[in-house]
Formats: C-alpha cells, structure tokens, sequence
C-alpha cells in the first residue's frame, strides 16, 4: 500500500486559504460512455494496474458494502464502492455499483446502476462523474478475464466456455476475442433462451462460432477455458468435469454469501486470484478456508505476479482456477481510461 501523504508542519495558514474555484467535474450519461469505451480499450491498462498492485504500488481500500433493506420506501438492493489509485497516474477513481434492485423490473428498469468519480490526482479535483451503470465495471472485469486468458492458458486453448450468460459473460467473450481472435464458444445458462440469444450476439458481434449447450458438464466436456459469472451461491460445476489443463475463471463471487466453485477443485487446483486479502473475505477462496481445505499460503499467485513475471502461468496439464473478485485497482485504470477518451469529447 501507498505511504499517506502528510501537511508539512511549517506550512502558512494562509497558503492553504484557496484563491480560486475548482472547476465542476464534466458529467458523462450512460449513453455517451456506451457508445465510445470498449473492453479492447481496457487491457492493457488493466493488465499494468495487476502488474502494478502486485509490486505494491497501488492504494486499494477494502471494499464498502452497504445493505439496503426492504421496506415500503427503499431496496431490496445493494451498493458496492470500490476505488483506488495506481501510482504514477493522473486520475484516482471511487466507484458505487449499485446491484440487486430486482423491484426495478416491474418498472421497465435495470436491477441497479453506478456511477464512477474520477478524481485528479495532482489536485484533488473532482474531473467527471460518469453515469456508467455498472457498465464500466463488466469492462474491467472483461478485461481481467481476458489477462486471466492471455497468461493462465495455452495458446492452442480456443474452445471457451460460459457458465452465465448475462453481461458479463458478454465483456468476458468480448475480451477473449481480443486476446485469443477465432475461438470456439459454448453457453450454458439456466435459462436456455437467455444463453440462445447470447450465442446468437456473441457470433455476429465477434466472428466466432458459438453453441448453446444443454449442461455445465457438456460446457465443461466441450471446452478447455471455462468462465463462470453467476450471482448465487451453488457450485455451478464440479472437478470431475474439468478436462486435463483446464482453466476456470471465476468472477461471480463478490460477497460472503456467494460460491460458485467447490471446495475439492479450489484445494486441487494451482489457485490464482486478483487480491488475496479480498478473495478469503469475499471470493472462492473464503469457502476452501473456511472448510479447513486451504491456508492463504496455498495461493499460487496473485494475477499480477503472472503479469510481472514473477511466478509462471500455464506450466503444463494441471487444473487453473482464477478468481476474480474486482479490485480498486482495475477501477482506477478504466476510470483513467475513460476520462482520457471522454474528455477528448
């Protein structure tokens, strides 16, 4: 973590009266920021924030959950913020990512939305508020999964499975096209319509040919990269269905009560993950504690440690599983993303 910055002691009170207005951050609507950010945008900058959290050169506060109950005036719902700063740049960025507004339906509206605040680093002013959605936040987490491609599989991996098939599935598809052009993709969702039409936009947008299936087990058969990016809290596959040299990426854990995974895989796999100091409070990697099957010191690596160099990714055969809970880190590199193209406006 960064050292925090100190008042000099003989600095004049006077010098810290401000002289001048700070200007009012520049709003971008959801709108804007849709038609302009891509995922493709996104990776590189995102790869070097891993690379960058992992030498300790980035700011990431804990995550804040705040609850909203259900009453007659508000929820249910719930608010994630996460924010950070990578040393070196521009911008720092706070997030609030809104989720689970299921009542919103019923009103023609999505579950949720969010916005990002992206700061100026060398002042302290607010540059923009930008109405994103959670848009911004599928691109990131796009962008992490397509990191998670790039090093944790072979080159020859282009058959890609996708065990979810809602907004995110759609950035880590978007993402892996990016990395890994020409590949092969599989969808299973619990709604079997839901993952037709995801195939059916996945093959026009990326060129790919891509197959509804009917089972995590014919997903897991047909496939040698599997994502996983579903909101509940049951395994969604098991380790008997993953072929030799598998990797599974993960990114639907976020909070205590999710698991996508089970424990036996998680304890026999080389586990890689985003932020161990998150993943054992909020990730895969809680459940494998808690059931007294892992330590933290069983994590391979941190995702950033691959991207240094530091620790190899794919070494041969084994069992990859990735787990991607969003770190601050990868808010404030789309947040410096974002506010580079959108400012330019």
């Amino acid at each position: 973590m960064l050292a925090r910055s100190r008042l000099p002691a003989a600095l004049p009170l006077r010098r810290l009266l401000s002289t001048k207005a700070i200007p009012p951050p520049k709003l971008f609507d959801y709108a804007t920021v849709t038609s302009h950010i891509h995922v493709s945008d996104a990776i590189s900058a995102v790869e070097a924030a891993f690379g960058a959290l992992a030498r300790g050169k980035v700011d990431v506060p804990f995550p804040m959950h705040i609850g909203i109950d259900e009453t007659a005036s508000a929820g249910p719902g719930d608010c994630h913020i996460k924010g950070g700063y990578v040393s070196g740049e521009s911008t720092w960025t706070v997030k609030l990512a809104c989720v689970s507004f299921y009542k919103n339906v019923a009103d023609g509206l999505p579950p949720g939305g969010g916005i990002f605040v992206v700061m100026n680093a060398k002042n302290g002013a607010p540059l923009a508020v930008i109405q994103e959605n959670r848009f911004l936040t599928d691109v990131r987490t796009g962008a992490a999964g397509g990191i998670s491609v790039k090093y944790l599989t072979k080159p020859t991996d282009k058959t890609v499975g996708f065990i979810g098939t809602g907004a995110i599935a759609k950035s880590m598809a978007r993402a892996t096209a990016a990395v890994r052009p020409g590949f092969t993709g599989f969808a299973y969702g619990a709604d079997a319509e839901m993952a037709q039409s995801f195939c059916d936009e996945m093959r026009a947008e990326l060129g790919c040919e891509f197959t509804a299936v009917g089972s995590a087990e014919e997903l897991c058969a047909s496939a040698k990269v599997v994502f996983t990016q579903t909101p509940g809290s049951a395994t969604v596959l098991e380790r008997s269905m993953l072929q030799p040299g598998s990797t599974v990426i993960a990114s639907g854990s976020d909070q205590p009560t999710k698991q996508e995974l089970p424990v036996d895989l998680l304890a026999n796999c080389k586990y890689v993950c985003d932020l161990v100091g998150q993943v054992s409070k909020v990730g895969e990697l809680r459940s494998a504690l808690a059931a007294g099957a892992m330590t933290e010191a069983d994590v391979y690596a941190e995702l950033g440690q691959v991207v240094n160099g530091d620790k190899p990714g794919r070494e041969g055969d084994e069992i990859i599983v990735c787990d991607l809970t969003g770190t601050g880190a990868q808010d404030a590199a789309i947040g410096q993303v974002a506010w580079e193209k959108l400012s330019k406006l």
